[in-house]
């Protein structure tokens, strides 16, 4: 047996003493809820017991509410994952992996005439589209798909199918397309949410194409609601949502989304002094969109009542002219013998004068409220009908030799009325 000094005892007891604490400390560098010889996630309390599923502990993924979503296994977090992100990170992440897939890229091809008068193929705009339909229906704007050959609707795995437009309403600028889901795939859809109880501040993302970058997340607030805002083809389109979500060419038409992940309105577009995202973006509220693409999909359009009268907005000549008492207002030229204006006691104006190449005629009513809203200009009228029906009754304010009336006035069919 071999003896060691009391010097070596001391070495080797120190010795010890170090390789104990280096141990300690390299079982204290696993990653948490790690196991050091099969790197597998085990209970962050080391407890023998089946792990729970993170989904089913309630706080802190409660406030997410997946439980509603029609996909509430797409965003499978670990223990790990809990703490790796904020709530408001997870709650992105989880509305953005739920729903992804569900937006579209559209593009489309337009008819050209080159130099020898032949219909040439040419690419036309491109936009986003949500599905909202498992038989393929895909809501978007319509301008993103206005003039267009032929529309192509890019999905999320790659594929590339064709759509048909199966309706379209310029007047809200929203469209419904339709494409033939490939076989075997079931397409993931984006429910419709309410946008009457919107609040300015409240949180909103946005998906989408922007510069043809597929399916984009953005992330904002409710900048201000009640918009009327005046497009291109110079309507109004009332109640808009106006966002900070960054939208850019290419968002046209896709979702935005609350913070549970349903559709509160549909981007449509942004002012920008520079063609870029300066933080002001417009989307038409999704509860325009519910009133609409039922009839789309029915009708191919949209059924609006008008007043069946022909009515000239007041410019500055006619009211020097005219000596009216009003500097703005429609004034009913002529109504349509025993229409429906007639019948509710609106009168027609019988001095004829003429006006560059059409004939107005002086002395009628003047139109200054319909439906509770007050019209000064044709786009108004427009906006006040734009959610009403023929056959529908309105109230109807006017002035009659300088004094006010109020009248109740069933309402024709639009398109009948404006095509005479």
């Amino acid at each position: 047996m071999k003896l060691y000094s009391r010097r070596q005892v001391i070495f080797f007891s120190i010795l010890s003493g170090l390789i104990v604490i280096l141990f300690g400390v390299g079982i204290g560098l696993l990653p948490i809820g790690k196991s050091a010889d099969q790197g597998e996630a085990v209970p962050v309390s080391g407890s023998t017991e089946e792990e729970q599923d993170p989904w089913e502990t309630g706080d802190p993924l409660e406030a997410l509410n997946l439980s509603q979503s029609p996909y509430p296994n797409t965003l499978q977090l670990n223990a790990a994952d809990l703490t790796a992100y904020t709530l408001d990170e997870r709650e992105n992440i989880s509305v953005y992996e739920r729903l992804n897939e569900a937006v579209v890229n559209i593009t489309t091809e337009t008819v050209a005439i080159n130099w020898f008068l032949e219909p040439v193929p040419q690419n036309g705009g491109s936009g986003s589209g949500s599905i909202i339909g498992t038989q393929g229906h895909v809501l978007t704007n319509n301008h993103v798909i206005e003039n267009a050959y032929k529309v192509f609707i890019n999905l999320a795995d790659g594929r590339q199918v064709e759509g048909s437009v199966v309706g379209t309403d310029p007047e809200n600028d929203l469209a419904v397309l339709k494409f033939d889901p490939p076989r075997g795939m079931q397409l993931k859809t984006i429910p419709f949410g309410d946008s009457s109880n919107l609040r300015v501040g409240q949180k909103v993302l946005a998906i989408g194409n922007p510069f043809a970058l597929e399916r984009t997340l953005t992330v904002g607030i409710v900048s201000g609601l009640g918009r009327p805002i005046q497009t291109s083809r110079q309507n109004i389109i009332r109640d808009m949502i106006q966002t900070d979500a960054s939208i850019n060419p290419g968002n046209s038409g896709g979702p935005l989304l609350d913070a549970q992940g349903k559709m509160i309105g549909i981007n449509t577009m942004i002012f920008s002094p520079s063609g870029g995202s300066v933080g002001i973006g417009f989307a038409v509220p999704v509860n325009t969109a519910k009133r609409v693409v039922a009839e789309l999909i029915e009708h191919g359009k949209v059924r609006r009542g008008w007043i069946d009268a022909s009515v000239v907005q007041i410019f500055p000549a006619l009211v020097r002219y005219a000596n009216l008492p009003v500097n703005a207002g429609l004034l009913v030229s002529r109504t349509k013998r025993n229409g429906l204006a007639e019948q509710a006691g609106i009168r027609q104006g019988s001095e004829p004068v003429r006006y560059g190449s059409s004939v107005i005629y002086l002395g009628g009513d003047i139109l200054t409220r319909v439906d509770g809203m007050k019209v000064e200009t044709l786009a108004d009228l427009y906006s006040a009908l734009e959610d009403n029906k023929p056959g529908q009754k309105v109230a109807v304010e006017l002035l009659r030799s300088g004094k006010a009336v109020k009248l109740e006035v069933t309402l024709a069919d639009r398109e009948e009325v404006l095509s005479q």
